[in-house]
């Protein structure tokens, strides 16, 4: 049986992506675990075995300006779409049989092959997977990118989450281009 693990990263932050990890695992991965519960520096490893070691494996990204004009609840189901679509889960030929989301709200309500369990990314290993695959990729965008892009708000030290530090250098240079503006405080 084909089981798709999916989880969400950057769904609270106040600047930045929202990303979203799809993984198909074959056997399961000694290690892996809640990306929040690792460092840096074991998600970092663990993703590179992830990569390796996937049957399949796929990002579904968001911008923080398509956040602001969908909302978030949409932007997610969006970019849950964005990362099936790359493993086929919507083709004729697809053989997911399931489809497990992180969470309690189900995304996906009108596909029967979903399901979402709370603190999956904590219990089943290719949802763990996705987890840390979408936490490594978005904080490496936010280092990488959006740091050298717009280095006033510090975005390697917090990247994008509502830090006193994040909080300060909105305060002092107002929003720039990736800040959500439709989330508090940056609405304010």
């Amino acid at each position: 049986m084909s089981v798709v693990g999916i989880d969400e990263v950057g769904r609270g932050a106040l600047a930045g992506p929202l990303v979203v990890g799809a993984v198909i695992l074959k056997l399961p991965i000694k290690g892996i675990g809640d990306s929040k519960k690792l460092s840096k520096q074991q998600r970092s490893k663990l993703a590179q075995i992830i990569v390796c070691e996937a049957d399949e494996y796929s990002l579904g990204w968001v911008s923080s300006k398509e956040i602001d004009k969908l909302g978030l609840t949409k932007a997610i189901r969006l970019a849950i779409f964005r990362a099936l679509k790359q493993i086929g889960t919507f083709n004729a030929n697809s053989t997911i049989q399931q489809i497990i989301i992180d969470g309690n709200y189900n995304f996906l309500a009108d596909d029967k092959r979903s399901k979402t369990i709370v603190k999956a990314d904590e219990s089943i290993n290719c949802v763990s997977a996705a987890s840390i695959l979408a936490k490594v990729a978005r904080d490496e965008w936010m280092v990488k990118v959006a740091a050298k892009r717009y280095p006033k708000y510090l975005f390697e030290r917090h990247v994008g989450y509502g830090t006193k530090l994040h909080l300060d250098a909105i305060r002092q240079y107002g929003p720039c281009d990736i800040h959500r503006l439709s989330f508090r405080p940056i609405k304010q």
